[in-house]
């Protein structure tokens, strides 16, 4: 059912800083920070030849990854993400085997203008799992 990994996400307490090390530290094509206000979010995407990498940094006081950096104040691994065909197909037969999907469980508009989906972590091994339709 899930396609290629797109990215992995990592929450971070200095986005310009971060996105500099992977620039200038690391010599990755790093992309302009966006805002996702659907998401609480602001996001800046690194790419790699075979997928990416999403630097979060929090957009506003009621952002979930502010509550994250608050348990993890250095940053870390929030979420993974992966592709799928059919997002409702996908989530509906993720919720018939048990999966939690967060939110509504309706699809809202991501990052790079696609529907996504979000899995509670208890479900998978304590991995935030994000489905974004290809």
């Amino acid at each position: 059912m899930i396609g290629r990994l797109n990215h992995v996400a990592i929450a971070v307490p200095d986005l310009k800083a971060a996105a500099a090390q992977y620039e200038n530290t690391l010599g990755a094509k790093v992309g302009a920070p966006q805002d996702e206000p659907d998401h609480g979010v602001t996001v800046v995407f690194i790419e790699l030849p075979n997928t990416k990498i999403e630097l979060l940094f929090p957009l506003g006081e009621d952002s979930p990854i502010k509550g994250f950096l608050d348990k993890n104040p250095s940053g870390g691994i929030h979420h993974m993400c992966f592709e799928v065909e059919d997002i409702i197909a996908a989530r509906d037969r993720l919720k018939s085997e048990g999966a939690r999907v967060l939110g509504s469980g309706e699809p809202k508009i991501g990052a790079h203008g696609k529907p996504v989906l979000f899995l509670h972590p208890k479900d998978f091994n304590g991995c935030l799992i994000e489905l974004e339709q290809v």
